[in-house]
Parts: C-alpha cells; structure tokens; sequence
C-alpha cells in the first residue's frame, strides 16, 4: 500500500499510525506544532515513519487521515486535501468545539459538514466510533474468529473500497454503512460508538478510558446501527 498521510498526531491518529507501520505501511506525521515535536512518535514508529508538516502529509499520498479536533479540521485550507480520499475520524464535542448551528439543527452529520469544507476531497468517515486505547487492543490479522468490525461512511464509492482495503489492512473488517448522510448512526451517543467496544458495556463514563475492549463482529456492528436512533445534538453537553 502507498504511504499514508496523517494529520494530526493525537490519540487516534498515533494507534492508526502504529498500526499501519506494523502492517508495512509508510507514514507521514505531521501536527500542528511542527515535526520537531514528533521526534519521540516517529523513533518509536521506526523507519517506515517520517515526520512532516501538515502540508508535507497531505502531499504524501492519495489517502491521508485526518484525526484533529473538528474545528481544526474545518481551519485546515481546503485545497491541502484537494483529489485525495480522506480518512475523517473527527466527531463534534460542544464543549471542546462550541456550539455549531448546523449540526445543533441537525442540518447535516459533522462528516458532511467536513466535507462541505474539503469540497474537492473523498471524504470517508472512519475510526471514530472507538477509543483510542482500544485500536491497538482489538486490532487482528485477517480471519482471524475474533476480529472486530468498524463502521465507515462516504459518499464515494470508490473512495469507500479504498478506504475499506485500509482498515482491512489495520485488522479490521470494514462495514460500509453507505453515505455521509447515514454516518449519524454512529457518532457519540448512537448505539455503535465506543461503549459498543466495551468488555463491560455498564462501565462507569469516568472509567471508560483505561477500560479493557471485547471483539464486535461484523453482525453485532450491523445490529448496532440498523437499531440506532437519531441523537438529539442540540442537548449533547459533552
């Protein structure tokens, strides 16, 4: 597989960055605050790893992810991304992004509003119904009994098989749930995200991000979202 791009070096975007170099996979980095602050990530990911600028990973190849906070993403020029199949793993959280209008309305999911912003880009929402802590965790080879399932949106069919091919490769089996317009059914507070992931579902909020994961099949992931029910945005307080 080509290089990845990554941008945005945090929780989400170091797992998937592990894994995609564990899987042979060339990446490079890049955060806000400059490839010198990634010194230790990219020593610890080893040669398939480079550190770059935000400019330098959305130049690296034709996929690239992008795992900032989702006002960052929207702050981000929209011509970086220009031609590429993006990787979004962004969520909205009012409480770190304030209140947006559009997604309190319910006018559009927070991918669709993403993409409205990388207008020339193939936008796929994935990786960002699970915890961080839990990728590496749950991660397993292809056919192996115990692989777990993740969900992925987008309104490119092809842009949808790439990024499929590359969750696949991370030790996933992809389940596309079909445009961006459906990617709702797992944001925070719909039944497919995160606590789905849960070795004990009934795990206190507080406790969730040092809790163990158990292995979602494809079936039980597909349940999850047949049954969502759409989350009130407007009265998220998280």
């Amino acid at each position: 597989m080509p290089t990845l791009g990554i941008i945005g070096s945090g929780n989400i975007g170091a797992a998937i960055a592990r894994l995609a170099t564990a899987a042979g996979i060339p990446v490079v980095v890049a955060n806000s605050r400059g490839p010198e602050t990634l010194t230790d990530l990219v020593a610890e990911l080893g040669p398939l790893a480079t550190a770059g600028t935000v400019e330098q990973a959305a130049d690296a190849g034709e996929l690239v992810v992008l795992s900032v906070p989702l006002t960052a993403a929207t702050a981000i020029p929209a011509g970086l991304l220009e031609g590429k199949t993006v990787v979004d793993t962004s969520n909205y959280y009012p409480f770190r992004d304030g209140r947006i209008p559009e997604l309190d309305a319910e006018e559009v999911t927070t991918s669709e509003l993403v993409q409205r912003h990388f207008a020339g880009a193939r936008l796929v929402k994935a990786f960002s119904n699970i915890l961080a802590h839990h990728i590496p965790a749950l991660a397993r080879p292809s056919g192996a009994p115990d692989r777990t399932a993740l969900p992925m949106a987008g309104n490119d069919a092809a842009a949808r098989t790439q990024v499929a091919e590359l969750i696949d490769r991370l030790g996933f089996d992809p389940v596309d749930t079909g445009t961006l317009a459906a990617s709702w059914r797992f944001e925070p507070e719909a039944t497919a995200y995160t606590r789905l992931y849960l070795a004990d579902p009934a795990t206190p909020a507080e406790q969730m991000l040092q809790a163990p994961a158990a292995p979602v099949t494809a079936a039980t992931l597909t349940s999850a979202l047949e049954g969502a029910e759409r989350v009130r945005v407007a009265e998220r307080t998280f």
